[in-house]
Parts: C-alpha cells; structure tokens; sequence
C-alpha cells in the first residue's frame, strides 16, 4: 500500500509503501523507499524491506542534511538519495508509530499510536537515530500525528490537546503546563486527529474513531456530529468547537485544511459525504459558513495551491474514488478526474514539479496533471 510522496532536487520523487497482508495473519510488516520516475512512476532505485512491526501507514521526510527518514512500525530509519539504509533504531513500544515531526533543531520526535496506551515521545539524533534523552510519558493516548513548529511539539490526545517546549540547557523536551484544552469534556464525542498550525491558531477535526476498511462513508461510530476546534497558540483558553455538517455519527480520520492567503479553512465529515468551508475573521475569533458540497466524499490529506486559489480533494462516489480541483473562494469544481481505485483515500497526496500533483490511496499511486 502506498502511502506518500516526496519531492527532493527538482525531478526527485520518492514514494514511501508497505506491505499489509501479512498484518491479517498477525505478522509483521515491513515498508520500502523507492525514487520513482517523476511521469511514468517506475522505480529507479528501491530500498531493501525495512524492518517495520505492526501495521499503520507510517511517514517519510527529507532532512535538511539530505537524507530521507522513516518511521513505520515500531522502527526509524535513515537512507540516502538512492534508498541505501545508512541508519535503523528499534522503538521502545511495540505498537505502530504513526510518523514523526522534524523540529527546527534538526531533532527527530516520533510517538506511539494508540487508543489505550498513553503516547510516549521518543526524541532521536538525525545523525545516529539514537535517543538524545529519555522518552517522555504523556497523560494520555494518542491517535493522531504530531505536529510542530520551531522546537514545540503539539499532541492531540484522546481527549485533549497539549504541547511540549525542548529545553535546549537540559536537553529534553518539556510540557507546557499553561497550555491545555480539554476538547472533550462531558460529550460523548470520540478522539481527534492531526493538528494544523497556522502560526496563531491550532486547528483539528473530532470523532475520529471510526470503521473505515476500504471507505469512510458511513464508518461513523457515535452517534454525534464531529465538529472543527480552534485553539490559540496563544491561549488555550481562547477557542471554539462548532460542528461541521451537524448530521449524526459524523466521523473524520484526517485534518482540515487552513489557506492564509483566503483566510478559509475547509473541514468535511467523511461519514455523511459533506465538505464544508468557513472565511476565518482573526479579529473577531469568528467562522462564517463560505460553501458547502454534498454528496461529497472527502476523506484525504488535502493539497492547496495559495498563488492560484486551487483546492485538491478526493470525492469518493459511484463507488470509486475521484480527485477534484474546487476554487477555494467559491467552491467552483475547475476539473475532476477519476483514478480508477475501489478504495477511499485516506493518506497524503504532494504537489508534482509543475501542474500536477501525486495522489496515494492506499491501493494506488496515480499522478494528475493539466493535459
């Protein structure tokens, strides 16, 4: 299954896929690295199997020093430009490591995925992958991916969002103990998923548990509607919860999209099929409903185009997927293209080197350009 792309030098395209059947019997998968030909797809150079552990569509990065690094299973690895493995590390828990943040120091911080087991943070050295200090326990479990910006590292858990600061004097990182927000307090809504940073405000989606096998349409668990949540950067105390299509056992497995330029920020229910969009007014802490889609099968990482206003979204439908280019302004739908897969994506497309881009659905990889 893939996963993602990344860009490198200009033409460079790697792909980061892993295996899943063997996750069925009980086995342990493994993942691979491949600099793929950025038209045609074809491999150019492939790694070997990297020693992965349980199954969860891990994450790949390119370090400002050059080399690519993954996290899959409950493993870390470095490889250079023609997917050599130079470096691999063992993660402390054994369960699947959902990706990781690269911080503005060049350290690498990854945590475990899980509903149950509190998240521990596991801070590696980009040149060893050894630990630079212990691992830190949060106070609860965590589904989603990490998010940072600078050296500050923000964690949604299973019922609240908080950060950790790194102390560069003691060579850990530290929580912030007046930075915290309890975004599930007495409803009966489930877990959230990533976090988008827009430099001010912190923005993600609820009702993240789910059912989703090979789409999201109707994978809702509770019975409520999921709901868009702003928190300041600032303040904690500062922020809004609003739901975004108000159905029942609406349900997301993804972040929203934030456009500062627009100032609109685009959640969706994949549950219900609805992709909503709202204009944020900074001053006044306020969302106004822009446009509204549905039947809309949204459930992707989404791709923005800030210069020219463009908006890349899946919509799943006739069962089958669909990428779609919407204006961001307005919602107008400029072009569709079907790719052919039976499953709803749910992973991370990138831009291309020109006018297109590459769209990972678990079962595929396809790239889309203007003809």
């Amino acid at each position: 299954m893939s996963t993602m792309t990344v860009l490198g030098a200009p033409g460079e395209v790697y792909l980061l896929t892993h295996t899943a059947l063997r996750a069925q019997l009980g086995l342990s998968t493994t993942s691979r690295v491949e600099k793929i030909d950025p038209q045609s797809l074809k491999p150019i150079y492939r790694s070997p199997p990297l020693k992965g552990g349980p199954m969860w569509p891990g994450g790949m990065a390119i370090h400002r020093n050059g080399d690519l690094y993954v996290v899959y299973g409950n493993h870390a690895h470095r490889l250079n430009r023609q997917c050599k493995v130079m470096a691999s590390h063992a993660l402390p828990v054994k369960e699947p490591y959902n990706a990781f943040v690269i911080l503005d120091n060049g350290l690498i911080v990854t945590k475990n995925l899980s509903a149950s087991t509190p998240a521990s943070l596991t801070v590696l050295d980009p040149e060893t992958l050894q630990p630079v200090c212990a691992d830190l326990l949060c106070p609860e479990p965590s589904i989603a991916r990490l998010s940072a910006i600078g050296n500050t590292v923000y964690v949604v858990g299973v019922r609240s969002i908080f950060r950790y600061h790194w102390d560069t004097a003691q060579q850990t990182l530290r929580r912030d103990p007046d930075w915290h927000f309890d975004y599930i307090g007495q409803s009966r809504q489930t877990y959230g998923w990533d976090v988008v940073l827009d430099g001010k405000q912190a923005w993600f989606m609820d009702n993240g548990q789910h059912r989703y096998r090979y789409r999201m349409v109707g994978a809702g668990v509770s019975r409520t509607a999921n709901r868009l949540i702003r928190v300041s950067l600032s303040d904690a105390q500062d922020h809004q919860m609003l739901e975004v299509s108000g159905l029942l056992s609406g349900s997301i497995t993804n972040p929203p999209l934030v456009d500062l330029k627009s100032h609109t920020v685009v959640g969706y229910d994949s549950a219900n099929s609805v992709l909503q969009a709202w204009r944020f007014d900074e001053a006044l802490r306020r969302l106004t409903p822009l446009w509204r889609k549905a039947p809309f099968g949204a459930a992707s990482h989404m791709v923005m185009y800030p210069d020219t206003g463009e908006l890349v979204v899946n919509d799943y439908r006739r069962h089958g997927e669909e990428v779609v280019v919407l204006d961001i302004a307005t919602g107008f739908e400029k072009g569709r293209v079907r790719l052919g897969g039976l499953m709803q994506g749910v992973v991370f497309p990138s831009p291309g080197w020109g006018r297109d881009f590459y769209w990972s659905s678990m079962g595929q990889l396809a790239r889309v350009f203007i003809a």
